[in-house]
């Protein structure tokens, strides 16, 4: 039998869903998983939650900010603080849904990947429609047919349905991780999944 997809969740506008987009497909494979990716908005989850960001309390801020930078250092990743944080990522996660459902999931893969780099090594604003198209066209798609789509209703409502779908699972933050039922919340947990993957419940 073929072992269960890793479901992992996350916001375009998160540092630690954008280190974690790097590592979670090669950490799968070494255990003969596969990843299924959601796009969703933090903003709803935390809503649900009734939680908040965590550079929105003075105390943790300027920790968060510094261990952003030094998560991303610790993968080998690149990263500069974008000059405008967070971010609204509604249309990049539209188009992630569009490619994922009328072109492939890998396909939807490749412009997440895209589009965390630009955004946490460039600073490329992924919630200004112009930035977004350029993007898209550097991505090579359609610039016309991406911004179509992120304003299309059909993607919205795919966007709303995986946010809704989200919080039903329990997803309250990202990255966020499901495994054979078994939830993860956060970068810093890729330790644990590894040794779930290899050994079993511990």
């Amino acid at each position: 039998m073929t072992a269960a997809a890793i479901d992992f969740w996350f916001d375009f506008s998160s540092p630690y869903s954008y280190v974690a987009n790097d590592w979670i497909d090669a950490l799968a494979a070494r255990h003969g998983r596969t990843v299924r990716r959601h796009a969703i908005l933090l903003g709803a989850t935390f809503q649900a939650a009734e939680l908040k960001s965590p550079v929105s309390y003075p105390i943790k801020r300027e920790y968060s900010i510094a261990d952003f930078g030094r998560s991303a250092r610790f993968e080998g990743l690149p990263y500069e603080l974008p000059a405008t944080f967070p971010i609204p990522t509604q249309n990049a996660a539209r188009i992630f849904w569009w490619l994922h459902d009328t072109a492939s999931p890998q396909a939807a893969a490749d412009w997440a990947h895209a589009a965390f780099r630009a955004y946490w090594t460039r600073g490329v604003l992924l919630s200004d429609a112009a930035a977004l198209k350029a993007l898209a066209a550097e991505s090579g798609l359609d610039a016309e047919a991406a911004e179509a789509a992120w304003n299309d209703v059909t993607w919205k409502q795919r966007l709303k349905a995986e946010n809704d779908a989200a919080i039903a699972d329990g997803v309250f933050g990202a990255p966020f991780f499901m495994i054979d039922g078994e939830p993860f919340w956060g970068n810093d947990r890729k330790a644990q999944i590894e040794r779930w993957l290899g050994s079993g419940p511990f």
